[in-house]
């Protein structure tokens, strides 16, 4: 009797400690398969010195490249073996000529899926060329991050690859402008490089050079035109970030101040009595969620400045705090219409701005010409949903 409860304790005891080894290994698994997927790649954008770039000229084989997608894989040139047609577009986020284009890719890809041709684009930008004004006609940079978000906000059907550290891949094809579109044949010689069509505005067009480029190289016929210019945004080289770094010094230097403004004065701003888009933020020193998304709100009216748009910031500290507050913008380089709330009743001051507000900090309105609120939050933004809500826009939009 004690030598069968012996061994079914021992069967107990190994039975735990079994279980006990497999929770360990799988633990293990999945911290690897985290750090695996973390450590796919990190987006590093760095110097390059300025260098001519030449356009692949017709006939020329097409380069290697190892690029990271944003589907989580890295993608070569060998990875599209098995297409009879690759069709390389160098293309980005921000863009509006670009933008102005994704639905006709999309649209390109779907109908030759089943035709053996691989549409791959590839971003060059660095963001360390690009500037905040430039990204006036999106809600997006040309970020590894930024680009993961359009992919997945556009449902893109193709891959979508990151050249923005070292312009490995774009210095060996040479785009000029985005888009540029490159079409290569079963031996990836290319046979037709320049633009997807002649006319930018969405619905205008549907990307009839790349599609006769694409029918005659399946074909294996000679492209009439097989080079054509390219209409766009410059590419956003890495050594243009001097310009870029002359820009951000002269903003930081710009003048900073912060006006008094009653509950009337607040209640004539959310009027909008103007032709431009308004976005209204109400914060204060001492809100923590206030001060930590406030720079977000400066890089907002950086970007949609040359829009028809305009950013007013109202501090709802205390006359007391006034100097406190501008410190804090000054020190945020807020060079834009700041205001302070003037009286001490602050429950007029939540009146004036929205009946719908319920006065907790911060607060956040985008206000149409008329007084029309498009967008309102009461709490942190989320900077991605608010730049889209304004690019999108009747008033903003995405093209010229």
């Amino acid at each position: 009797m004690k030598a069968q409860f012996t061994f079914l304790l021992f069967s107990i005891l190994l039975i735990i400690s079994c279980k006990e080894k497999q929770k360990d290994s799988n633990a293990t698994m999945v911290e690897e398969s985290s750090t695996e997927e973390t450590a796919f790649f990190v987006a590093k954008p760095q110097s390059v010195p300025k260098q001519e770039v030449i356009t692949l000229k017709i006939g020329q084989k097409a380069p290697d490249f190892k690029l990271p997608g944003t589907d989580g894989k890295f993608h070569s040139l060998n990875d599209y073996n098995g297409s009879e047609v690759l069709v390389i577009v160098f293309t980005c986020n921000h863009c509006p000529t670009a933008q102005a284009y994704e639905d006709r890719i999309i649209q390109l890809a779907k109908d030759y899926q089943n035709k053996n041709v691989q549409i791959v684009a590839i971003s060059p930008n660095s963001i360390n060329g690009l500037l905040l004004n430039e990204l006036g006609y999106s809600d997006l940079g040309d970020s590894f991050e930024d680009m993961k978000t359009r992919a997945v906000d556009k449902s893109y059907n193709f891959p979508y690859l990151y050249d923005g550290d070292t312009h490995e891949a774009s210095l060996k094809y040479g785009p000029v402008a985005t888009p540029h579109t490159f079409v290569f044949n079963k031996e990836r010689e290319l046979t037709y490089v320049g633009r997807l069509d002649a006319s930018e505005k969405p619905g205008t067009a549907n990307a009839e050079d790349v599609r006769n480029a694409i029918d005659n190289t399946l074909a294996g016929k000679a492209i009439d035109e097989a080079v054509t210019k390219t209409f766009g945004c410059s590419v956003k080289w890495a050594w243009k970030d001097d310009y870029a770094k002359k820009i951000n010094k002269e903003w930081k230097e710009k003048e900073v101040t912060l006006e008094e403004l009653d509950a009337q004065g607040i209640q004539t701003l959310f009027q909008n009595d103007t032709d431009k888009l308004r976005l209204i933020n109400l914060w204060a020193t001492w809100c923590g969620p206030c001060v930590h998304e406030y720079p977000e709100f400066v890089d907002i009216h950086r970007m949609y400045r040359g829009r028809d748009f305009e950013f007013i910031s109202i501090s709802a500290d205390n006359m007391k705090s006034k100097d406190r507050a501008l410190k804090f913008l000054r020190k945020q380089h807020s060079a834009l219409n700041n205001y302070i709330y003037s009286e001490e009743d602050k429950y007029k001051m939540i009146e004036a701005v929205d009946p719908e507000w319920d006065g907790a900090l911060p607060y956040t309105a985008l206000v149409a010409p008329g007084g029309e609120i498009v967008y309102r939050k009461m709490g942190s933004i989320d900077p991605f949903e608010l730049k889209k809500t304004i690019v999108e826009h009747p008033m903003i939009g995405r093209y010229y």
